[in-house]
């Protein structure tokens, strides 16, 4: 028999890998539409600044996104599971961070991956914030 406590941690555990996953998503299918088109270059081609300050914008957008569905799902304290999922994309951030740090200039400069670890609470903190806001603004 399960307890109501396990239940509360698999919905906060499954609010924050949703937000994860529509991140995830909503991220590598955008790129993989901008390589098709032409905006970015080939894969193993160098990124320009530009091209990275691009793809930094929308995963402002989509991190703010992932936060505010991490918060609507939970069971309870959407801001504190927002930045939950905030802290996972530090954490995931700092691995493709480490993973691509000299591996050349197909991977961008390195003001990208650390702009990636920065952004992440911020935008999960935004994501929460707004579903707080619009809630308190339906009572």
């Amino acid at each position: 028999m399960s307890q109501p406590g396990q239940s509360n941690g698999l919905r906060s555990f499954g609010a924050v890998l949703a937000g994860v996953v529509a991140i995830f998503i909503l991220s590598i299918a955008t790129d993989v539409v901008f390589h098709a088109v032409g905006v970015f270059p080939p894969l193993g081609q160098p990124f320009s600044d530009k091209l990275c300050l691009l793809a930094t914008a929308y995963r402002i957008v989509y991190g703010v996104a992932g936060g505010a569905i991490t918060a609507r799902l939970a069971p309870g304290k959407p801001m504190q599971h927002a930045l939950a999922l905030g802290l996972v994309g530090v954490v995931l951030a700092s691995v493709g961070a480490i993973a691509t740090w000299n591996r050349g200039p197909a991977f961008g400069p390195h003001w990208y991956p650390v702009t990636l670890i920065v952004i992440s609470v911020p935008c999960a903190w935004l994501g929460g914030k707004l579903v707080r806001n619009h809630a308190a603004a339906a009572r």
